[in-house]
């Protein structure tokens, strides 16, 4: 059978072996803590401004059309999860659907999205570390805070931090879930928080004019479509929860649970957050500022508040680490184990981690997060999962096409219109990123394709003929 058509057995994939297997610890509550403690994060804390610049008052369009491209892809990915669950998410999927060659790029643009949301949310972490220390009267070495583009030497706290979540990780699965939901309240709390101060200020002019920008189309970066497009990012991180499917318990239930209800709950919540921003003050005032929340309630003179904000982001934003770190790790895991990676990195440890392959990935997204600057790197990341959301919207049209017949315990409602959805919402918003983004998406997949011909495609158990081909 040629490489590009070359599919993994969904039966085989499924039965067990005696191979490394991960640990199933898991249970829905945790799978809904890790969601939602991936999904909420410097997102909505800072792009709630970036967006209300492009699209104004409109944003609130904006975080609903991203809400809701985003819950097509959660029941598409639910179908699917519970299918297939095993360690990789939209690679695996891919990869018994579409093919061995689709997979490595979807594979691929999952390795650009996670190791660029932690370096990224690693040096952001840092920032309000730093900040908070120098309130303290703690002020680090500036060449420990920064990397070289910035006159540095090496951003040190961005580089404990990651390591601090690694040892979690190490710990075990079920330790570090059980953290992470004490962590994803905190978080929860501090929005409670700021929507309760700023609800009592709320001014119905602040939305006038509603769409000052229009509403935008594909190329165009002002408008409602541009805002979506970068809001997006505010949305992702429910799809960690599927490389979870061989740590949970009852994956048949759990997963749909956890993937669904993460998604329903912080669509709400970024809703009520944005309507009582945008109401407390106009647009204008927080659209520049990297930390608008907590810039609305120092203007409304709730100075005690906004550094309540700030202290429960630097304790809760590592819940974002931790999901991706976590989720990136078990993509490197089932890439390994069908042989597109090196298969050492597929070891299990006595704990039922898969070790090496978490602090090879730790140690990777540490270098990117001590020495690179990612603010103009970071929309990459938005690149890569628009990539694996339209795979997962495309193999669920294929699948049920293809295999009607097949049990599948969650059944996605209305499954060619969410598939659909899916699939066009993600080429529109990728469509709507920046040039420079689009060109990068595109280099970083030619590399890929490179590497995935020069060895990859030689060394897959299928190449191989070590696992039967569907």
């Amino acid at each position: 059978m040629a490489f590009w058509n070359r599919r993994r057995s969904i039966d085989v994939m499924t039965a067990p072996h005696d191979g490394p297997r991960l640990k199933p610890t898991l249970s829905w509550p945790h799978l809904l803590a890790l969601g939602v403690g991936a999904i909420v994060g410097t997102g909505i804390l800072t792009l709630i401004g970036v967006g209300a610049g492009l699209a104004g008052p409109a944003v609130l369009v904006s975080f609903g059309l991203a809400g809701l491209v985003c819950v097509c892809a959660a029941l598409a990915y639910a179908e699917l999860s519970t299918m297939m669950p095993a360690a990789g998410s939209a690679y695996t999927y891919s990869y018994a659907v579409l093919g061995e060659m689709i997979a490595w790029v979807v594979g691929w643009s999952l390795i650009l999205e996670y190791s660029l949301v932690v370096s990224a949310v690693a040096v952001g972490w840092s920032g309000y570390a730093v900040g908070f220390l120098s309130g303290l009267g703690v002020d680090l070495p500036a060449a420990l805070v920064a990397g070289p583009h910035a006159g540095g030497i090496v951003n040190l706290p961005a580089v404990a931090i990651i390591g601090v979540v690694t040892g979690l990780l190490l710990l075990g699965t079920r330790e570090s879930a059980t953290l992470n939901a004490v962590l994803v309240v905190i978080k929860i709390a501090a929005l409670v928080v700021f929507v309760a101060i700023a609800l009592p200020a709320f001014k119905t002019e602040n939305f006038t004019p509603f769409m000052p920008n229009g509403f935008g189309a594909p190329f165009v970066q002002t408008g409602v479509m541009a805002a979506a497009a970068i809001i997006f990012f505010a949305f992702y991180g429910f799809d960690a929860i599927s490389t979870a499917a061989e740590e949970t318990k009852k994956p048949e239930r759990d997963l749909a649970i956890g993937i669904i209800g993460s998604m329903l709950v912080c669509t709400a919540l970024y809703l009520v957050v944005a309507a009582a921003a945008i109401g407390a003050r106009p647009v204008a005032e927080f659209a520049a500022s990297p930390e608008p929340l907590a810039l609305i309630l120092r203007q409304m003179g709730q100075g005690t508040a906004a550094q309540w904000i700030a202290a429960a982001a630097v304790i809760a934003l590592p819940t974002v680490l931790l999901a991706f770190l976590f989720g990136q790790s078990r993509i490197f895991l089932g890439m390994a184990r069908d042989g597109l990676l090196p298969r050492r990195l597929a070891k299990v440890s006595a704990r039922g981690v898969p070790a090496v392959v978490t602090v090879f990935t730790a140690v990777v997204v540490a270098i990117l997060a001590g020495l690179l600057p990612l603010d103009e790197l970071a929309s990459l990341a938005n690149a890569g999962t628009l990539a694996a959301f339209c795979a997962v919207g495309v193999c669920l049209i294929v699948l049920r096409l293809r295999e009607p017949g097949r049990r599948r315990v969650f059944k996605a409602p209305l499954w060619p219109l969410v598939g659909a959805v899916t699939v066009i919402g993600c080429v529109v918003f990728f469509l709507s990123l920046k040039p420079v983004t689009q060109i990068g998406f595109v280099v970083w997949n030619l590399i890929g394709v490179l590497i995935y011909l020069a060895w990859s495609s030689r060394n897959s158990r299928l190449a191989k003929g070590e696992e039967e081909a569907a």
